[in-house]
């Protein structure tokens, strides 16, 4: 620890009146008999006064000069021990004084009796000097119900002299007759420290340990030596020199300064930047697909709707709409409803949509080969057959979600897992192997689809629709392929920007390959849109036409 000069209390010093007036008259020829003033004579001038004394120092001539070790006792300006002594005299003095003056029948005892002049007790002289209240010297004394003083204390700060000797300065001082919060004043301007500075010096081996920090003790040195150690994430220390800190309520998290608990940041895919941008895609989608449709419907009569099977795109079209629609489900806070409605929406809109597709898939494939002598597909694939299998196959979808809601249904929940300063507000599916089976199915129909579109892509015809299945089933796989990895390592909120993002970039696939083909001719190659064209300029080769409503 540094050096520094002491602060401390001191008695408070007084003036005692006379006093060195009759130290001067102290000698032994005044007070030949007095063993005391023979005593300090002999400690004061290191000489014996007395011929006929056995002591061992030699004889005092009355040329002595009182010896430099106990100069101090002739000092008389500013005693302190002494002064302390004088005032508890006077105590006593004054309360003999009360007591002698005691009338019989008003005294202070039982029966309203007074002390004995000739034998006072000592419990009754207390009486009167608990009592006693007197100004000496301009101080107040008296005392309270305790027995104890008025207390006054002087300020005193030990400091080197300029010729290297200790001198004693009075820089306050504590009087405890003022009101409570004023008995202590101190002049720091007075205080001179070691080193002779004026400012307080630090006299530890390790600064405070400020809050937001805990102290950790340096081994092999002394307790004033330690280290501060900030607090961990999710704890705190709201003091100075804390030991330790304390951990955070569980929806609580540490400021930034580690000194106060804080509600989590609750997190979910609101419509922020990224949940916005999502919407915008999720609407333009939807409504570029009632385009579609619109354009279809108005064309319906023209032969590149009739041909490649009016209803099926007109199912295809409507459940492209659903798909963009439900991925808007996955932005906002997750309630119970939205977290059912997700995963369910999403595929049975999905499902329903590969299962038109596969409808038109199985149609141009028994289409093409029906020409062959001796085969009859077509009469197996008929209007009332196409929606058997749409919805067989879609009803399948139906029965797994209606199984998973019924079972284990998606419910919302607050993960702190991936980080635990945030509450992340999810959709918990519930069932995992039901999730799983749920995206399972589409991705059977998905593969069965692409696999029958791709057997028909090298079949004849100038519009063979089986290429733009097999491109558009390619997108749809590598999308949801990519999809299962992104949405496992996603934390949180971005798992359901992943799944919404899978959706709209699947139905794009799906919009713009089956689709975008068919409104380039119908917008701008209208004279391409001709039966003759579609089935081919050759008049000895003819093929089917895909829809039954074409004569």
């Amino acid at each position: 620890c540094h050096e520094a000069s002491t602060v401390g209390f001191g008695i408070r010093k007084g003036y005692i009146s006379r006093l060195s007036n009759y130290l001067e008259t102290v000698n032994p020829q005044r007070y030949p008999n007095n063993m005391l003033v023979k005593e300090l004579w002999e400690a004061l001038y290191g000489c014996s006064p007395s011929l006929s004394s056995a002591s061992q120092l030699p004889p005092c001539s009355g040329q002595e000069s009182p010896l430099k070790q106990h100069s101090a006792y002739l000092n008389t300006s500013s005693p302190r021990v002494a002064y302390n002594v004088y005032k508890a005299v006077y105590a006593i003095a004054h309360s003999l004084h009360n007591l002698l003056m005691c009338q019989p029948g008003s005294g202070p005892f039982k029966n309203q009796s007074c002390a004995q002049s000739d034998n006072v007790l000592p419990w009754q002289l207390q009486y009167y000097l608990q009592e006693v209240k007197f100004i000496i010297a301009g101080e107040e004394v008296n005392f309270d119900l305790k027995g104890d003083s008025t207390p006054y204390y002087d300020i005193i700060n030990w400091q080197r002299g300029t010729s290297g000797n200790t001198e004693f300065v009075n820089v306050g001082l504590f009087d405890g007759t003022k009101p409570a919060g004023e008995e202590l004043v101190i002049q720091e301007d007075m205080i001179m420290w070691a080193g002779d500075q004026s400012e307080v010096p630090v006299s530890v081996c390790s600064a405070s340990c400020l809050p937001g920090s805990r102290k950790a003790v340096r081994r092999g040195e002394p307790v004033c030596c330690f280290d501060c150690v900030p607090c961990d994430n999710g704890k705190i220390s709201n003091q100075t020199n804390a030991i330790e800190c304390t951990f955070c309520p569980e929806d609580f998290w540490s400021n930034k300064d580690r000194t106060a608990c804080i509600s989590k940041k609750v997190e979910f895919l609101a419509y922020d930047s990224l949940g916005i941008a999502l919407t915008v895609i999720s609407v333009v989608g939807a409504c570029l697909t009632i385009v579609v449709l619109a354009v279809f419907f108005y064309h319906r009569n023209t032969a590149i709707v009739r041909i490649n099977n009016s209803e099926l795109s007109f199912f295809i079209l409507f459940a492209l709409t659903l798909c963009f629609l439900c991925s808007l489900v996955f932005i906002g806070e997750p309630t119970f409803w939205s977290c059912m409605l997700r995963h369910t929406a999403f595929s049975i809109t999905f499902s329903l949509c590969i299962s038109c597709i596969l409808g038109k898939t199985l149609v141009v494939l028994a289409a093409f080969t029906a020409t062959r002598p001796g085969e009859n597909i077509m009469k197996w694939l008929g209007p009332k057959q196409q929606r058997a299998i749409i919805f067989s196959c879609t009803l399948v979808q139906v029965v797994i979600c209606g199984a998973w809601l019924i079972d284990a249904h998606p419910y919302p929940s607050r993960n702190t897992k991936y980080e635990r300063s945030k509450i992340i507000l999810e959709c918990s599916v519930g069932s995992t192997l039901a999730f799983w089976c749920v995206l399972g199915y589409i991705g059977l129909q998905a593969c069965l689809c692409f696999v029958l579109a791709f057997l028909a892509r090298k079949l004849p015809g100038n519009f063979n629709e089986a290429k733009f299945i097999t491109f558009s089933m390619l997108i749809f796989c590598a999308v949801w392929l990519a999809f299962i990895p992104a949405y496992i390592s996603s934390p949180g909120n971005y798992a359901d920007a992943v799944e919404s993002f899978a959706i709209l970039a699947s139905s794009f696939g799906l919009l713009f390959c089956l689709f975008a083909p068919k409104c380039y001719i119908i917008l701008l190659k209208p004279e391409k849109n001709t039966k003759q064209h579609l089935m081919g300029k050759e008049k000895k080769t003819q093929f089917p036409i895909l829809s039954t409503n074409v004569s």
